[in-house]
């Protein structure tokens, strides 16, 4: 297993991931899959290359079996600040510590940047192990979002959770 920055060639299997992401687990995304199958592949190309998202990929045997990416504050006020989103492991290799080691990777490609003091995340409230993993990467809990997000006539919670770098 191999962890690294996706570049644009990587486009079509972050969208199949991302789409798969978005329709087995809607109330964790704020996007739908809808939203994002619409979108070209230069959209998701344009992602990839962007210099104020980062987004890394597990790789095993060449699948891309997990991603996270982590975006930084363009504005100069909030240029200490970045956010993870994205977080997915597909379900055959969950539970193996994979989750943990992208997280990690996010984290130390955030160490690499001198100006940021701080990461931050949202998680659908209820998602316990999604939640345990992230207070197991050092973050802690600020805020709750309530009705942060509707799937269908269902509304979802948002936990607001942060780590000082």
């Amino acid at each position: 297993m191999s962890i690294r920055r996706l570049k644009a060639g990587d486009a079509q299997a972050y969208r199949e991931l991302m789409l798969q992401a978005y329709e087995f687990h809607p109330q964790a995304f704020t996007s739908s899959a809808s939203e994002r199958a619409a979108l070209p592949i230069n959209w998701w190309e344009s992602r990839l290359t962007s210099r104020l998202e980062v987004i890394l990929g597990a790789f095993v045997a060449d699948e891309l079996v997990g991603i996270v990416g982590l975006a930084l504050e363009p504005r100069l006020k909030g240029r200490h600040k970045a956010t993870l989103f994205g977080m997915y492991v597909i379900e055959a290799h969950r539970h193996g510590g994979l989750g943990e080691r992208l997280m990690q990777a996010a984290l130390d490609e955030a160490r690499r940047h001198a100006f940021l003091r701080l990461v931050q995340l949202t998680v659908t409230a209820g998602n316990e192990p999604a939640i345990k993993l992230y207070q197991r990467c050092g973050f802690v809990l600020y805020g709750l979002e309530p009705m942060a997000i509707r799937v269908g006539d269902e509304y979802f919670d948002k936990v607001h959770m942060w780590l000082e770098l």
